[in-house]
C-alpha cells in the first residue's frame, strides 16, 4: 500500500517509515508475547490443577509492572530510550529461550514456571512507559493521537493473533516450539530498533538525576487531584475485572473441557473483540462521554463473567469472549485516554507509569484473590462474586467523575528569569520563594480560594511545602511561600508552568492591588559558619 493512501486520517502516522516499521515490529513481538503466556498458563494446568497456582503465573507477570513501573518512568526520561529498550528485548529473550530448553527437557517445574514468567513481567514493566513515551519522537504532534491509537490495535491485533496462535503451536509441536517462536519476534524487535536512526539526547544542564525525577514524579501524583480519581476508577474496575483473566484457563479446561488450541481459541477471540470495540469506539464517542463507556464496560464485563459461570457451549463461550474482549478496550481506552489527558509532557512518562502500577497492581492482588476465592468456593461461584461486585462498583463510581481533560498543559513560559547577585549552583537548596501581594479587604476570601487551587499547581511542578501568610501589622499584605528541593528544580518550575496555570495566576493577580505586580523573593539555603 503506497504512502499516499496513509496521507490522512486515523491510519496518517503509517506513512512515516520509522513508525510503520517499529510499529509493524511491536505487533510482531507482543504477537511472540501472547504466544508465550498461553503456553505458560496452560503448562502450569499441567503442572498443577489448583486454581490458586494457575492464578499465580498471572500474578507473576503482573507484580513486576505494580513494583517497577514508576522507575521505569523514570528511566525513561533519562535515559537513551533506543538503547534502553534494546536491552529489554534482550532481556525477555534470554526469559523465552530459558523456558524453552526447560520445557524441551522436560526439567520445567512450577517454581522455575513462575520465576521466569516474574523476570518476563520485569522486562514487560520496564518497557511498557518507554514505548508510549517515544511516540512523540516517531510521528508529527499533529498525528500523535492516531499514532497512540494504532499503537493500540497493533496490541489487540496481536491479542487476537498470538493467543490462538500459540495455542495450535503448543497442541501440534509443544512448548518449546512456542517459546521458540516467541524468540524469534524478539530478534526482529531488536532488529528494527538497532535500524532506528534515533538521534542522541542532547545534554541539557537542567537534566533530571534518577532519584530527584523519581520524587519529582511522586509530588506530582500526590499533588494532582483529577489523577487521583482516574487512578482509583482504575483501580476498582480492574480488581474486580481480574477474576474472569485469572481464572480463564481453569474455565476453558474444567468448566468447557477444552485442550491447549481451545484455550487460545478463547483469547484470540478476546483480542478479536478488541479490535471491533476498537473500530466501533468513535461511534460510541459520539453517543458517550467517558463515564458511559466505563459504566459500560463494566456491565458487559460482569454479564460475560456471569454467563461463564454458567459453563456454556463451547461455540457460545466463544462469542461471550468477543463482548469481552469490545468491553475491554472501552475501559484501557477510556481510562488510560482521561490519564494522558491530564499529565504534561515533562511528567507523562512518570504519570503513566503511576497509572501502570495500580492497573497491574489491582490486576495482581485481584489474581492472588481471585485464585484464594476459587479454591474455597469454585470457580463458577467466584465468577459470579466477582462479576456482582463489579456491577455495584461501576454504579457506585458513576457518581465520580473523569476528568474532562480539556486544560491546556502546553507550557506557558511566562515566568520570568530569577533575579541572582552571582551565579548559583544548580544543586543549592532548599529554595524558598515569597510572592508577596497586596489585597483589599472585600477580595480577601475570592484570593484565598484562588490562591488555594494555585497550590495544587505549585505542588504538582515541584514544590515540598507550600502556605500563605498574612503581615500581622497590615492584613492586606499577603504572603505566599513554597519550597523546592534545589535551584535546578526552581529552574524547572519555570519550564513546567502549563497555559491553564498562567490563566490561573491571571485570576489572581486580578486581586492584587497597587502600581507594581507582586514581589518575588528568592531565599537559598545558607550553610553554618565553617561548614564544608
Amino acid at each position: 500500500m503506497s504512502a499516499a493512501k496513509f496521507s490522512g486520517g486515523s491510519f496518517a502516522p503509517l506513512a512515516q517509515p520509522v513508525f510503520a516499521v517499529l510499529w509493524a515490529a511491536t505487533v510482531l513481538g507482543n504477537t511472540g508475547s501472547f504466544m508465550r503466556d498461553v503456553a505458560s498458563s496452560w503448562l502450569m494446568t499441567d503442572l498443577s490443577a489448583s486454581p490458586a497456582a494457575v492464578a499465580l503465573v498471572q500474578a507473576a507477570g503482573t507484580l513486576p509492572i505494580f513494583l517497577l513501573a514508576i522507575p521505569a518512568g523514570v528511566l525513561t526520561d533519562i535515559l537513551d530510550r533506543r538503547k534502553f529498550l534494546i536491552a529489554v528485548q534482550v532481556l525477555l529473550a534470554s526469559v523465552s529461550i530459558t523456558l524453552m530448553v526447560l520445557a524441551h527437557t522436560g526439567m520445567l517445574s512450577v517454581s522455575a514456571l513462575i520465576g521466569l514468567t516474574f523476570l518476563g513481567g520485569i522486562g514487560a514493566a520496564l518497557m511498557g512507559p518507554t514505548w508510549q513515551a517515544i511516540v512523540p519522537e516517531l510521528v508529527q504532534r499533529q498525528d500523535v493521537k492516531s499514532a497512540v491509537a494504532l499503537n493500540s490495535l497493533g496490541i489487540n491485533i496481536a491479542r487476537s493473533i498470538g493467543p490462538a496462535t500459540g495455542g495450535l503451536l503448543l497442541a501440534a509441536f509443544g512448548a518449546a516450539i512456542t517459546y521458540a517462536a516467541d524468540v524469534a519476534s524478539y530478534i526482529v524487535v531488536i532488529a528494527a530498533l538497532m535500524w532506528w536512526p534515533r538521534a542522541k539526547n542532547a545534554n541539557d544542564a537542567l537534566a533530571e538525576g534518577f532519584l530527584g525525577a523519581f520524587r519529582a514524579g511522586l509530588r506530582y501524583t500526590r499533588a494532582s487531584r483529577p489523577l487521583h480519581v482516574v487512578l482509583l476508577r482504575a483501580a476498582i474496575f480492574f480488581a474486580f475485572a481480574s477474576a474472569v483473566w485469572a481464572l480463564l484457563p481453569l474455565v476453558a479446561r474444567q468448566m468447557l473441557g477444552g485442550d491447549a488450541s481451545f484455550y487460545g481459541i478463547l483469547l484470540g477471540a478476546v483480542g478479536a473483540g478488541a479490535i471491533g470495540g476498537a473500530l466501533v469506539m468513535p461511534k460510541l464517542r459520539e453517543r458517550f462521554d467517558a463515564d458511559g463507556l466505563l459504566l459500560g464496560s463494566a456491565i458487559v464485563t460482569a454479564l460475560v463473567m456471569g454467563a461463564l459461570s454458567l459453563a456454556p457451549p463451547q461455540s457460545l463461550a466463544v462469542v461471550i469472549l468477543l463482548f469481552l474482549g469490545g468491553a475491554w478496550i472501552t475501559a484501557l481506552t477510556t481510562l488510560n485516554g482521561a490519564a494522558q489527558s491530564i499529565l504534561p509532557n515533562w511528567v507523562r512518562g512518570r504519570g503513566l507509569a503511576v497509572y501502570l502500577t495500580v492497573f497491574n497492581g489491582a490486576m495482581t492482588a485481584g489474581s492472588i484473590g481471585w485464585g484464594a476465592v476459587g479454591e474455597a468456593v469454585g470457580v463458577p461461584v467466584t465468577l459470579l462474586i466477582g462479576a456482582v461486585g463489579l456491577l455495584v462498583a461501576g454504579f457506585i463510581l458513576h457518581r465520580l467523575k473523569l476528568p474532562s481533560g480539556d486544560t491546556d498543559l502546553v507550557p506557558s513560559n511566562h515566568w520570568p528569569e530569577p533575579l541572582v547577585a552571582e551565579q548559583v549552583a544548580h544543586d543549592r537548596g532548599p529554595v524558598l520563594i515569597l510572592i508577596e501581594y497586596n489585597v483589599e479587604k472585600h477580595h480577601r476570601i475570592a484570593f484565598l480560594h484562588a490562591l488555594d487551587e494555585m497550590s495544587h499547581e505549585r505542588r504538582r511542578d515541584g514544590a515540598y511545602g507550600w502556605g500563605v501568610t498574612e503581615d500581622s501589622a497590615d492584613p492586606q499584605k499577603i504572603v505566599e511561600w513554597f519550597m523546592v528541593e534545589s535551584w535546578a528544580e526552581h529552574l524547572r518550575q519555570h519550564k513546567r508552568v502549563s497555559k491553564a496555570d498562567a490563566d490561573l495566576q491571571g485570576q489572581i493577580l486580578a486581586y492584587h492591588s497597587g502600581p507594581d505586580n507582586p514581589v518575588v523573593r528568592h531565599f537559598l539555603t545558607i550553610n553554618r559558619p565553617g561548614a564544608a
